[in-house]
């Protein structure tokens, strides 16, 4: 029955696609070249069709062996430099000029009719029931090829028997790419084989870009519960049909599909410039670019775009798409739609991984600038900048002020366009920005600021913006997790724009990837899910009775559950204890004993108390763990030392050298103190607890 119900699956997907622009044919399994992992008769129709000249040489130089000679020499190039590089840069063949293309995709201006030709020339198939091994006789529900050129495939799973959790396991177990003591196969090794692999059911779908066996870690690829909705979850909306029909309506289709593999798909590469890692837009980050482009076309430069995504949602990369393809939008009339795309990062660590994200996207250097404070802000150096020589720059918060005023200007007097990137979770230290912010902060954030706390771009955005009308030179992308109202107010969208702002059209994001969706897919952890006060855990240690300390000293039963909330924190001592010894029974365990945790304090003072009373407490005990403290500029406490702290202090941070989220990275630090910093934006796979002595509602304050 089951089995009955996945070939009709099949079918309509199949014939979907072959009736959109896809070639179907029953049948066409038996034409699969299993050795070469490629489709023959669609390469070799490519070629003669799109190449003419380039397969008259072929011919000349190798006679009837002219196909063979070429399959062959695709094969190892494949193997040599990837499916990737090799659709996009082509095959190098002796006696061709130059390299014969694979694949044709559309330039972003300046469609010629021979490369519209070309285009239009490209062989999109699909093939069901793949036998792709060369040692049995396994198949694949589905491969997807282009020009012969395998670059996806799928494993489907109907929801009357099955569920898509079978389809990951039969990849994981089933489709080893590379099985103990024989060949490896082609079409499932990477970066070889196919760029992507689908695990499909009628209701949900996942993907990887490498198979590894039971190591392989598949991604939601799915729309959301309620797409676009304020409190969307995991999963597609219900629906008459197939939940997943998007996936070869929407992402599968032709030109869709061509745009993905020519401009989407990321090779991210090592030191030694191997291919570590094939990046594939989820389902969200693709949705997101079209829209942001789309409109920004129809509306031209000048307006201001509020994309609402959670932590989890990938927001590097999104950014990196966004001002990859926002720097070649051109107009009906093959005109540049910007000079010049401005992407905010918030340090130099960040500003260089923006870049080397950026120039991956771009697949060329020098097409990214950075403007950064230890450059200094010449004013040249800002002119240069901005003259559209270069396609993208990535400036700091500190040097966006200026490159602010200087794009208003170039804008104002020279009718120069840009485009703005910002993310909000991205913050750094006052500076010369400072002295605008009073008018938008509010009293808790402006003494905040006061104790070295970070300033946000969001914040600054506004404080920049706030006073402004609409600047039809400068377009505004804001990215940001949870949205402040000021945020909302100067980048939301009403929903019926000639009426003013009241409830039933309040101002919103242009688009939601939610924090429920982050959490249900598994990209974020929900904290405060397993958040617990310390009051709180008092009371359940001592089943909800209210004990006096000497009682509970005598008490047996209660003596391990009390042994890390017994001591009521008068003082940092007492609470350094509470969270050391929680850490060592609860936490450090984790992860095979690689778990690390957070300590959130209340002021930079009592940073640098906390970090000499936590080393002091580990030296006592022996204890082998290290700690890090991480805050803002230099702070003075007489109480703890005679000269000023920073985190470079030896007093703190002995040992330190280079950038201290890097250095917690390592095997030798297991707790980070941190103060006004690294509260947001912060990435590290390991933390596995979070210890918070500040009040919960203070600004920057994780929650995630």
């Amino acid at each position: 029955m089951s089995l009955h119900h996945e070939v009709a699956f099949e079918r309509e997907i199949c014939e979907h696609l072959g009736a959109n622009g896809w070639i179907y044919e029953e049948g066409s399994a038996d034409l699969y070249d299993r050795q070469l992992a490629l489709y023959p008769p669609d390469l070799m129709a490519w070629v003669q069709e799109a190449q003419p000249e380039a397969w008259e040489v072929l011919q000349k130089n190798h006679g009837s062996k002219a196909s063979a000679t070429l399959l062959e020499r695709v094969r190892r190039q494949l193997d040599q430099v990837g499916t990737l590089d090799l659709l996009r840069q082509g095959v190098e063949v002796l006696g061709l000029p130059k390299a014969l293309k694979l694949a044709e995709f559309k330039p972003a201006f300046g469609l010629n009719p021979q490369v519209l030709a070309r285009y239009n020339a490209n062989r999109l198939r699909v093939v069901r029931q793949v036998r792709y091994s060369t040692r049995n006789q396994n198949c694949l529900d589905l491969v997807l090829f282009v020009n012969g050129i395998p670059v996806a495939t799928v494993e489907l799973k109907t929801d009357h028997t099955q569920r898509i959790e079978d389809a990951i396991w039969q990849y994981k177990t089933d489709r080893d790419p590379r099985p103990a003591g024989q060949a490896p196969e082609p079409l499932l090794s990477f970066p070889s084989g196919a760029l992507v692999h689908f695990a499909v059911s009628n209701r949900e779908v996942q993907m990887t870009t490498r198979l590894e066996g039971p190591r392989t870690q598949f991604l939601p690829f799915n729309q959301g519960s309620d797409p676009g909705g304020p409190d969307c979850g995991a999963g597609n909306p219900v629906m008459a049909g197939h939940r997943t029909a998007y996936l070869w309506e929407e992402v599968w289709e032709r030109h869709s599909w061509l745009e993905i593999l020519g401009r989407y798909c990321i090779a991210e590469r090592d030191k030694k410039k191997q291919l570590r890692r094939l990046v594939f837009p989820r389902y969200h980050q693709l949705a997101v670019t079209r829209l942001l482009l789309k409109a920004v076309l129809e509306e031209g430069p000048g307006w201001r775009y509020l994309i609402q995504h959670s932590a989890g949602s990938g927001k590097t990369a999104s950014i990196g798409w966004s001002a990859h393809l926002i720097a070649d939008l051109h107009d009906a009339n093959d005109r540049k739609l910007f000079d010049t795309v401005l992407v905010v990062s918030d340090r130099s660590v960040i500003d260089t991984q923006l870049q080397e994200t950026l120039e991956n996207f771009e697949r060329r250097k020098g097409v990214v600038a950075s403007i950064t404070s230890e450059k200094g802000i010449k004013s040249e150096q800002l002119a240069a900048a901005l003259s559209g020589a270069k396609k993208i720059v990535v400036c700091t918060i500190q040097t966006f002020p200026a490159l602010i005023k200087k794009m208003q200007e170039l804008s104002a007097t020279n009718g120069k366009r840009f485009a703005v990137i910002a993310d909000e979770a991205h913050s750094s230290q006052t500076g010369q920005a400072a002295d605008k912010l009073k008018q938008v902060l509010s009293a808790a954030e402006v003494a905040d600021l006061a104790d070295g706390g970070p300033l946000d771009l969001e914040t600054l955005l506004a404080a920049q913006m706030g006073a402004r009308t609409r600047e039809a030179g400068i377009t505004y992308v804001a990215f940001t997790a949870t949205p402040k109202a000021k945020t909302l107010e100067l980048f939301g969208r009403r929903p019926n724009p000639a009426e003013p702002a009241g409830p039933g059209n309040l101002p919103g994001p242009f688009h939601v990837y939610s924090m429920r969706q982050a959490i249900e897919e598994g990209f974020i952890l929900d904290v405060l899910q397993n958040y617990t006060s310390y009051k709180v855990a008092f009371q359940l240690a001592q089943d909800g009775h209210s004990l006096a300390t000497e009682e509970v000293e005598r008490s047996a039963a209660f003596k391990t559950l009390m042994g890390w909330v017994k001591l009521h924190p008068h003082n940092i001592a007492q609470k350094v204890q509470i969270v050391v010894e929680h850490f060592r029974q609860f936490v450090w365990p984790l992860l095979e004993g690689k778990a690390k945790a957070m300590v959130v304090v209340g002021s930079r003072k009592e940073a640098v108390r906390w970090k000499l009373a936590i080393d002091t407490y580990i030296k006592e005990k022996s204890y082998p763990l290290g700690t890090l403290v991480a805050f803002s500029g230099e702070v003075n406490d007489p109480e703890s030392g005679p000269d000023g702290f920073t985190e470079h202090s030896q007093t703190l941070n002995p040992g330190l050298k280079g950038d201290l989220r890097e250095a917690f990275k390592g095997t030798g630090y297991q707790i980070l103190l941190v103060a006004n910093k690294f509260q947001t934006g912060f990435d590290q796979p390991l933390l596995c607890g979070m210890y918070v002595d500040r009040r919960r509602g203070c600004p920057h304050l994780v929650s995630q």
